[in-house]
């Protein structure tokens, strides 16, 4: 009977280190992870400021700006529902331009404007990225 006991105590112990260290690495995880919203999902998740995410959708057209001080660029991401207005420091991509499929990185502050860390851009004149074509999909409006 003590060997059974103690071999059940065993498997309870190993069974308990293999599950803390899969929740361990499944929060790790997490955290590194970016989620991907259209403009039309940003209210609809409650998305809160501070939280990091990807937004997605197309640079809608008149709404590019760029600051007197050569680094800062203002945007509108659409999706042909709802809009996202977009700042960037950097330096965006050759390919981004106005009605162009855009991706960027970051976070909205607490007036809703997301501020951008990283924007990607459609890498030919044919490629929409799948996130984006089905965020447009999603709001009705089907890429070609």
């Amino acid at each position: 009977m003590r060997r059974k006991h103690r071999r059940m105590g065993l498997l309870v112990v190993a069974l308990t280190g293999v599950a803390s260290a899969a929740a361990l690495a499944l929060t790790a995880l997490e955290d590194n992870l970016l989620y991907f919203y259209g403009p039309s999902q940003v209210d609809e998740q409650g998305l809160s400021m501070g939280q990091r995410f990807r937004l997605g959708g197309l640079v809608a057209h008149d709404s590019v700006q760029r600051l007197d001080d050569g680094m800062t660029i203002t945007f509108t991401v659409t999706d042909m529902v709802e809009e996202v207005n977009v700042v960037y420091v950097g330096i965006v991509p050759d390919l981004f331009a106005e009605g162009q499929g855009v991706i960027a990185n970051g976070m909205l502050d607490r007036d809703g404007v997301f501020q951008a860390d990283e924007v990607l851009a459609k890498h030919d004149e044919n490629y929409m990225p799948p996130e984006v074509a089905e965020a447009l999909e999603q709001a009705g409006h089907p890429v070609q």
